[in-house]
């Protein structure tokens, strides 16, 4: 499989975006929300669809340091 082929620049643009729609961290973006809270959902679940997904990748992120890039495609 050709990684390359599969992947869509514009989804590290929309994850850089989302916002947390529920919660203690309503209305903050995905990358802004502190290591501690993604560590809590990996262990509790995270939610269904595609909010869990890109909490998922967002808890990858922040576990390898990243933030730093993704901050970077937040629209001011």
């Amino acid at each position: 499989m050709n990684v390359r082929n599969n992947f869509d620049p514009n989804h590290l643009i929309e994850l850089a975006n989302y916002k947390m729609p529920f919660g203690k961290f309503k209305g903050y973006h995905l990358v802004k929300i502190p290591e501690y809270y993604y560590t809590w959902y990996k262990r509790k679940g995270f939610p269904e669809g595609k909010l869990g997904r890109m909490m998922m990748e967002m808890d990858e992120i922040k576990i390898n340091g990243l933030e730093d890039l993704i901050i970077k495609l937040i629209r001011k």
